[in-house]
């Protein structure tokens, strides 16, 4: 009789209700500050760049087409991608060509 009084004094056993929801709020947390807040920053950084775009500039187009800005208009910007060659597009479709390829395989052939 003793060891029934203390088994319904302990109480029920097994996982908390908490402990779900905990695992799902550190799973959102992990994901924000390993995918969402890195995407936005770069959202924010390409707006940035966007918006103080001038002549000159160089820039890669929406489909991989690396060229400089010759002029600005609102929201249309005319690239040249050669000498007497000019086209115009979207300047959302604008991103900085900070990083070209061909710079980065020069580098590594001139170390070697």
């Amino acid at each position: 009789m003793n060891h029934v009084v203390l088994a319904q004094m302990a109480g029920p056993e097994g996982p908390s209700a908490f402990g779900p929801a905990l695992m799902m709020i550190a799973i959102f947390a992990i994901f924000y500050f390993l995918v969402i807040r890195p995407q936005q920053k770069r959202e924010k950084e390409k707006e940035d760049f966007r918006s103080k775009l001038k002549k000159g500039d160089e820039v890669i187009a929406g489909g991989g087409i690396y060229g400089r800005v010759v002029d600005l208009k609102g929201p249309v910007v005319w690239v040249e991608l050669a000498q007497n060659l000019r086209v115009k597009v979207e300047r959302r479709s604008l991103e900085p060509a900070a990083m070209r390829p061909a710079k980065a395989d020069e580098k590594e052939a001139s170390a070697s």
